[in-house]
């Protein structure tokens, strides 16, 4: 069996990512992962006073029901930003707020 070599071939993440790309569908993709990061990460206690979450042009917004734990969390801004952008695999939030 020999190796076919095509000039337009491209590995599948990469046409992936250029379609990702051109349609602009980074950001949502990005908002839905730190959502599932933010899940996993933080546990049951922080989730369940935990009212939104949403990335808007590289700004991640925390929406908290507790004033304690918004205060806790606005102290822990950098180590947030930190694990979101490790978890996503680049620069993508560049502050963090806390509501």
């Amino acid at each position: 069996m020999t190796k076919m070599h095509l000039d337009n071939q491209q590995q599948l993440k990469d046409v992936l990512k250029g379609l990702v790309d051109d349609l602009r569908w980074k950001e949502p993709l990005n908002e839905a992962k730190v959502r599932q990061v933010w899940k996993d990460k933080m546990g049951t206690t922080i989730n369940s006073y935990t009212m939104d979450i949403n990335l808007r042009k590289g700004k991640l917004y925390i929406t908290l029901t507790s004033a304690p734990l918004k205060q806790e969390l606005s102290y822990e801004r950098e180590k947030i930003m930190s694990m979101m952008n490790s978890e996503l695999g680049g620069s993508f939030v560049t502050e963090v707020i806390v509501r």
